[in-house]
């Protein structure tokens, strides 16, 4: 057992060349005997503007209590959040993917610069959950995450609904199939108070997969924001995180390429979101782990796909919870040998210990297929290559859409005109639609795009066109789509030379992605390409420019 639990705090509160800090640390009411107490910073993504992080700064508060009560000194910090499902579909957008690395660098800021002993982040929102683990891998102390939950779902004439019934309820209105009155309805109705969005969209995907990780505590992943049990959870935080520190367990023990396996399986079972892919990435290189492209793939022909969740399902993260939640579905993976049991977790046990008196899935559930009857053999998330994606990109196939599609190509530089197009009633059927200049570098930022996406689901499309973009998805995206083209149009990819009637093939079969056209004619185009002008000259999307590395590597911002 570690009893030097302050390590790093005492460099400011036992040095007596230091008394600035110590004067300080008084004036924030700590007495001489709490600074012999180690510190932890609590990091807080808390704000009113969001459901999925309204509630957070209470979480908060609560945390820092229990923490107090495990003669620690819990200290709340706070970083940034952006809404993804109010900036969905417009400019705001491209400011979502960069707020990941802001959360990051500004926790591994206060962390570092205020001496922390250890740290437990609250966190909401799709770029909080990456965000935080970035900043855990960078820091490497005793640290967990802690997920604030799922909203509950909402309800309008006896249908559950969530965010993504808002914006397919656009699509449908559009089509002539509902009433401006029941569109306002469903718009109303879809989301009854906190919690992340309900599916098995970004956030809930990414807790998960950090809950299979080892980085949060049983079943922190799945518990609804409005639970007791939730609100139960901040004394099991704090214990458990005087427990890390008593035992030094690091995020660097933790952390190893089998528990992102763990991550990875998890994901393609719930059959998580396309946005995991870059993100894991990125948490991956945070902790010094190598991860790729073509591990997903791996793990993704390696693991069917299991659950009947939203977008592609009719069940909600809620709905997971009452039969068992994350643990009871790992417990039975890792009975059908999908899971490495031995991987070291926060709770300084490991995911067999973790599960072995965890209740399995409950009887007569219809959510969690079994393995013998999958929903796909194999995982959702395939990644394809071709002349259009020769760095790779992102497909999300749940088998519902078919394997194989191959259509004329209709153009937008840009997402606004694809969703002024699909209004207006200008996509046929059998077109693949191309989004580009949308990438990391083309927007930039990376925007996602549940907006046309809902909008050619509510309008019937959603099995009958494609869409390609460099740009990327919403975890409520669904439909026949791929994402992450790499290299993007901006940097020359052969994306930016697609032209209107050019037949493009998406291939799961054989995870290709191919225009029909000649190298010849591809180089012929390029030669003639003009890069549109930048729609932005200063500011945080200027830095995110010539900073950020390509979707395929993560979206980083420090490999420069």
């Amino acid at each position: 057992m570690d009893k030097d639990l302050n390590k790093y705090s005492k460099t400011i509160t036992q040095d007596d060349t230091q008394p600035g800090a110590q004067a300080m640390l008084h004036a924030i009411g700590l007495d001489t005997e709490d600074l012999k107490k180690a510190q932890v910073g609590i990091a807080s993504t808390g704000w009113q503007g969001n459901p999925c992080n309204m509630h957070l700064n209470f979480l908060a508060s609560q945390i820092k209590r229990e923490v107090d009560n495990q003669s620690l000194i819990g200290l709340i910090f706070h970083t940034i959040g952006v809404s993804d499902g109010m900036s969905m579909g417009t400019k705001g957008m491209r400011f979502s993917l960069p707020s990941r690395d802001i959360i990051a660098d500004s926790i591994e800021t206060v962390m570092n610069a205020q001496w922390y002993d250890g740290l437990l982040t609250v966190v909401g929102c799709d770029k909080n959950m990456p965000g935080a683990m970035m900043a855990i891998g960078r820091l490497n102390r005793p640290s967990i995450l802690v997920y604030g939950g799922t909203i509950a779902p909402g309800n309008y004439k006896g249908q559950d609904l969530d965010i993504v019934s808002a914006f397919e309820a656009l699509g449908k209105k559009t089509a002539g199939e509902i009433a401006q009155e029941e569109f306002k309805a469903i718009v109303k109705n879809a989301c009854p108070g906190a919690g992340a969005c309900g599916g098995m969209y970004t956030a809930n995907t990414m807790a998960s997969a950090i809950e299979a990780l080892g980085m949060s505590l049983p079943f922190n992943s799945s518990l609804p924001a409005a639970s007791i049990e939730k609100a139960d959870e901040a004394e099991r935080a704090a214990s458990a995180i005087r427990h890390l520190m008593e035992q030094n367990i690091l995020p660097s023990d933790i952390l190893s390429k089998a528990s992102f396996e763990n991550a990875l399986r998890i994901i393609m079972v719930l059959g998580g979101s396309t946005n995991a892919v870059l993100h894991m990435i990125a948490m991956a290189k945070a902790a010094n782990v190598k991860l790729n492209l073509d591990d997903f793939q791996r793990i993704s022909d390696e693991t069917p796909f299991l659950s009947d969740l939203k977008p592609s399902g009719k069940y909600v993260m809620e709905d997971l919870h009452k039969i068992g939640g994350v643990p009871a579905v790992m417990k039975y993976m890792l009975k059908q040998d999908l899971l490495d049991g031995s991987c070291l977790t926060v709770t300084g046990k490991t995911v067999e210990e973790n599960l072995a008196d965890v209740p399995d899935l409950k009887e007569a559930q219809q959510i969690i297929h079994p393995t013998s009857a999958p929903l796909k053999a194999s995982g959702h998330l395939q990644i394809l290559y071709g002349n259009l994606a020769k760095e790779g990109c992102v497909a999300k196939i749940t088998g519902k859409e078919g394997l194989v599609f191959s259509g004329p190509a209709k153009v937008f530089n840009g997402e606004a005109a694809t969703n002024e197009a699909i209004l207006n009633n200008e996509i046929k059927e059998g077109e693949v639609i191309v989004i580009r200049y949308s990438g990391p570098k083309g927007a930039p930022g990376m925007p996602e795009m549940l907006k046309p996406t809902s909008l050619i689901m509510g309008a019937g499309l959603g099995k009958k066109v494609a869409l390609i973009t460099d740009g990327r998805f919403s975890g409520g995206t669904h439909g026949f789509v791929v994402g992450h083209i790499c290299p993007e149009a901006e940097t020359g990819g052969m994306l930016a030379f697609i032209e209107d009637g050019d037949i493009i093939t998406i291939d799961a079969d054989n995870n290709t992605l191919s225009v029909d056209l000649t190298e010849e004619e591809l180089q012929k185009r390029k030669t003639a390409w003009l890069k549109p002008e930048k729609s932005f000259t200063n500011g945080i999307l200027k830095k995110y420019y010539h900073t950020v590395s390509s979707a395929s590597e993560g979206c980083v911002t420090d490999e420069f």
